[in-house]
């Protein structure tokens, strides 16, 4: 299945520069952060699910934001889609983002495709550093679930849940869901280097480190510092 989802991966890849191709003279990098940015902003002001959101974000170690992640199928389908990770540290503050991947196959009758924000929110040091130090499968390596939701809801849950790690995606307006069982997560290792300028960079030595750093994220750190819960 990890061979198959990294080749439904690249195949999204594609599309996804298809889809998304900026007409300002960005790097693929900073688009990425600056949309990621926004992602933040949006998924913790919905009214559905921003106290659940929040309450999450609170306890948790780590954050991975997909600004756009693309699901399409002709009968074999497939999502994927490159996003930045982050770590808390102490006295709440956000570390330097690192560029990770995300793919997943799937087999039956579907067609179309959709775009959505998606969040997966890091609960445990167990998920964190699996994502770090390797390719990982959620729902193999790492517990996954689906994040509750409901207007009106007051965010008055515990983390003492389970899950390594909790997922939120919205698009077009709706809240999806965003069950990712299967999907497999590594590294942009070109992407981090480029970013960085810096040839011996790694996702532990930003995010963990915090031996890097670009002053043009800063606006995201920023972005999940300001997140009240």
């Amino acid at each position: 299945m990890k061979k198959i989802a990294t080749l439904i991966l690249a195949i999204v890849s594609v599309m996804l520069f298809a889809w998304g191709t900026p007409a300002r003279a960005y790097t693929e990098q900073q688009e990425l952060v600056d949309k990621a940015m926004i992602s933040v902003e949006k998924i913790t002001a919905r009214e559905d699910i921003k106290n659940y959101v929040k309450k999450y974000l609170k306890n948790a170690k780590g954050v991975l934001v997909i600004p756009a992640l693309l699901k399409a199928g002709f009968f074999v389908g497939g999502e994927g889609g490159t996003g930045v990770l982050l770590a808390k540290g102490q006295g709440g503050q956000w570390s330097y983002p690192a560029f990770y991947t995300m793919g997943a196959a799937s087999i039956g009758v579907q067609f179309g495709g959709q775009v959505s924000e998606t969040m997966l929110i890091i609960m445990t040091s167990k998920g964190l550093n699996s994502i770090i130090d390797n390719k990982v499968t959620l729902g193999g390596e790492l517990n996954v679930a689906v994040g509750p939701f409901g207007v009106g809801v007051k965010g008055e849950t515990t983390t003492n849940l389970g899950p390594d790690i909790i997922t939120y995606s919205v698009g077009k307006g709706a809240f999806l869901g965003g069950g990712l069982e299967g999907a497999v997560i590594e590294k942009r290792d070109k992407l981090n280097r480029d970013y960085y300028k810096d040839t011996a960079v790694t996702p532990q030595g930003i995010v963990l480190e915090g031996r890097y750093r670009n002053p043009k994220a800063d606006r995201l750190r920023d972005a999940l510092a300001d997140v009240k819960y």
